[in-house]
């Protein structure tokens, strides 16, 4: 078997869907988050992608994640909307955060939306994006099950906590910084043990505090955090804006994401949409061109995020590379909900 196969988006889209629905997922609800891993997958961010399907699936399966669950939305204030996931995919709530939100923040200058009951909320880039792409500078904060120890301990507390960032560019792509907390996203540790690599030294530890290259061995270690200490309260700070804020669990209490044991993990995400025009009196555009063309002259630099414009175009136009085993897995799932309909 070729260790990588090429596949299309459409066909990427079908499949990943078809799994999901053959697993306890209404199809409407599969679609979405089928359309969520695919568009990660394209970005280059395989740990958020197709990877993620059987882990997602055994936790319909089990009913761990609700695929069947539809999330409310309740208005607070003018600029605070509570977005009750009901213990189903994220991408559900996070599509009515991210569409209540841009009327609140032209009208308000600020607007927030706090999702609490959720689930894995994928690569927090895209829904800082969708934002930017209407005018919007935005910010993401969300958490996840414990894989970081806080600095100078040694057992897990918090999770790898991504902070997603996007703001506009008058002419331009939107700005997108998007990064967990630790030195890479738990998502990348096991798509490379979904495929049979080895990690590079300095991403994890074993659960003996050991340096290590074995991404199984990865997995029931603990993630190194960026920045030492500074990465370490990052998470912390994230676990306030993610979980003590909206009311969800913490790290340290959620049930894992790779796996159908378990309790719903009842993660939680902060949106927060700022309207650049309001705050800056009229200068942000002048302002942002300014900083985008100092950044074009610094001869070597790279603009954050930059690179998920080409590999976009690129899945777009050729289709992705996916390693042959994920695709396999994927397909038998969506095969064995075949056969069990028929």
């Amino acid at each position: 078997m070729a260790e990588t196969e090429l596949i299309s988006l459409p066909a990427a889209q079908d499949l990943a869907t078809a799994a999901l629905i053959a697993n306890k997922t209404a199809p409407g609800i599969a679609g979405r988050v089928a359309s969520a891993l695919v568009a990660s997958e394209a970005a280059g961010q395989p740990g958020h992608g197709l990877s993620r399907v059987p882990s997602y699936a055994a936790q319909a399966r089990s009913g761990k994640v609700d695929g069947f669950a539809k999330p409310s939305l309740e208005q607070v204030t003018g600029s605070l909307v509570r977005i009750d996931g009901a213990f189903g995919f994220a991408y559900p709530a996070l599509d009515l955060a991210l569409d209540a939100l841009p009327e609140m923040a032209r009208t308000n200058g600020i607007a927030m939306a706090a999702i609490r009951r959720s689930h894995h909320f994928g690569q927090g880039g895209l829904h800082c994006e969708r934002l930017a792409d209407q005018g919007l500078v935005a910010l993401v904060f969300g958490n996840a099950p414990k894989s970081i120890a806080p600095w100078g301990g040694k057992e897990p507390l918090f999770g790898t906590n991504p902070i997603a960032f996007a703001a506009p560019v008058p002419g331009e792509p939107s700005l997108v910084i998007d990064l967990a907390v630790s030195r890479v996203a738990k998502g990348k540790i096991m798509a490379a043990e979904k495929a049979g690599r080895a990690i590079p030294e300095g991403w994890a530890l074993d659960r003996d505090g050991n340096p290590t290259t074995d991404a199984s061995a990865a997995m029931v270690g603990t993630m190194l955090p960026i920045g030492d200490a500074k990465g370490a309260a990052l998470a912390m700070m994230v676990e306030v804006m993610a979980a003590a804020l909206v009311g969800s669990s913490f790290g340290f209490e959620a049930s894992g994401l790779f796996s159908g044991e378990g309790d719903p993990p009842n993660l939680g995400q902060t949106i927060i949409a700022i309207d650049p025009g309001l705050s800056s009196g009229g200068a942000y555009g002048e302002r942002i061109a300014a900083l985008m063309t100092a950044m074009a002259g610094s001869e070597g630099a790279r603009l954050p995020g930059s690179r998920r414009i080409d590999a976009r175009l690129n899945a777009e136009r050729n289709g992705m590379e996916i390693p042959g085993l994920i695709l396999d897995e994927v397909r038998a799932l969506a095969r064995e909900g075949a056969r069990c309909s028929s």
